[in-house]
């Protein structure tokens, strides 16, 4: 919704409503959240609806319920919100409060079912945070180790680590990058520690287009192509349109028959004899898709454009040596 916004200030201006909407239905929404946390570690869960214009009554338990989890599923949109505003609505806080929310949530309900036992809320609660500080930030270890320094011990550390474990398997199934990584990686800006990756991420398409080549124009006729091409090196023409729009691409083996024929040279055109590119590459892909296009069309050379307009071509061999001599850079590193 904010990316559709182009002023600054009207990001802001629907960032702000939105969150004073959400903080005045849910207070514990304001703030980083570390005094709901606390509230509910001590298991005084009445304050947490403090300040709400709901009608309150703190003996009802499906209440607390409702509310409690109405606030957990707000919690990650207060955070978008922030973010697309312009603001900074955190991950790690963000993180803490949402595991104590759903962790403490699933042990109250089930205290009050009266299954004959009763489970800690407060260490469901530690738990809960464990599990979605694993799964957000993609650090099991960072999970566990500061959820046991908070409480102070590490009596917890069996069911931290089955806890974490399972979150991070779990979302590892459904992305395989944290939320600090995951813009990088639909950039194709990722560097990884896999070599042959981490090299590609490095290669760009526009600064590997080759720009020598003759353009030509639907209507030239065989005469003015066999001119092009006499001051030519190459033996590939990219057509394009009066408007740079790229139309298709003209082979020189494929007119070498007819080339001489000096009785066609007024009679045929350009657009009789053009072939269709097999495919093309917007000069913002990301080169592991470049990558893939090459191997799916078996191409050596495939034009670049820019919205549908020709830039230029890339070709197969450049983008091999421009590959060996980064991979030596980084084998020497």
């Amino acid at each position: 919704m904010f990316s559709k916004l182009r002023h600054t200030g009207l990001k802001i201006l629907v960032g702000g409503v939105i969150m004073a909407g959400l903080i005045f239905l849910f207070p514990p929404l304001y703030g980083e959240g570390y005094e709901a946390i606390n509230n509910l570690l001590l298991g005084d869960v009445s304050n947490i609806v403090d300040g709400t214009f709901f009608y309150v009554d703190r003996d009802n338990v499906w209440f607390l319920i409702l509310f409690i989890g109405a606030i957990a599923l707000t919690k990650a949109f207060a955070t978008s919100a922030t973010n697309g505003a312009g603001g900074v609505g955190g991950t790690f806080a963000p993180s803490l409060f949402v595991g104590a929310l759903t962790g403490f949530l699933f042990a109250y309900i089930v205290n009050n079912l009266d299954l004959g036992f009763q489970l800690s809320q407060k260490n469901f609660a530690l738990m809960g945070m464990a599990g979605v500080m694993s799964g957000v930030m993609h650090a099991p270890l960072m999970a566990i180790f500061l959820t046991a320094e908070m409480t102070g011990g590490y009596d917890l550390f069996l069911p931290l680590l089955i806890v974490s474990a399972l979150a991070y398997i779990t979302i590892r199934i459904f992305t395989p990058y944290s939320i600090y990584t995951m813009r990088l990686a639909k950039a194709g800006d990722l560097v990884t520690h896999q070599k042959d990756k981490a090299v590609l991420t490095l290669l760009k398409v526009d600064n590997l287009i080759e720009t020598d080549f003759k353009i030509v124009h639907p209507e030239m006729n065989l005469k003015e192509m066999v001119d092009t091409i006499s001051v030519s090196n190459r033996n590939l023409f990219p057509v394009t349109d009066s408007e740079g729009n790229l139309k298709g691409v003209v082979l020189l083996d494929e007119i070498r028959n007819i080339m001489f024929r000096a009785d066609l040279y007024k009679k045929m055109h350009v657009s009789r004899f053009m072939s269709a590119v097999p495919e093309v590459i917007e000069i913002t892909y990301p080169m592991d898709k470049v990558m893939e296009i090459f191997d799916r069309t078996n191409a050596w050379n495939l034009p670049v454009v820019d919205n549908g307009r020709y830039v230029g071509f890339v070709s197969k061999s450049k983008i091999f040596n421009s590959y060996r001599r980064v991979l030596r850079h980084f084998t020497e590193d």
